[in-house]
């Protein structure tokens, strides 16, 4: 079992930088693929960001990429996503999320390669 607990959410200007973080626990966390993924009002959950077990590999949506970063401590059992640039369609619950499985053929991008998730942590960037 993994808990997954996001911080860092807030309130930001357009064109500004903001970052989250997601604690995990659980003796197995750290060799979890991890997910960033972002649900706005009256909209579907969508992918943002994903990161291998080890953080060798990292993915992003094409919407994010060149702005975001993901990253992960394994030491700390965390994972970070770094905004920047941000705008006012980021606006969005965004979540943590954990998979299991080792390889995924939709690249960490799709709900369902995920296992775990967290509560969420609201970001606002106003225009």
């Amino acid at each position: 079992q993994v808990q997954l607990v996001e911080s860092g959410g807030g309130l930001v200007q357009a064109g500004g930088s903001l970052s989250v973080s997601c604690a995990a626990s659980g003796r197995t966390a750290s060799s979890y693929a991890m997910g960033w993924f972002r649900q706005a009002p009256g909209k579907e959950r969508e992918f943002v960001a994903a990161i291998s077990w080890s953080g060798g590999r990292t993915y992003y949506a094409d919407s994010v990429k060149g702005r975001f970063t993901i990253s992960r401590d394994n030491a700390k059992n965390t994972v970070y996503l770094q905004m920047t640039s941000l705008k006012a369609e980021d606006t969005a619950v965004y979540y943590c999320a954990a998979a299991k499985a080792y390889y995924s053929s939709t690249y960490y991008s799709s709900v369902h390669d995920y296992d775990y998730w967290g509560q969420g942590t609201q970001v606002t960037v106003s225009s």
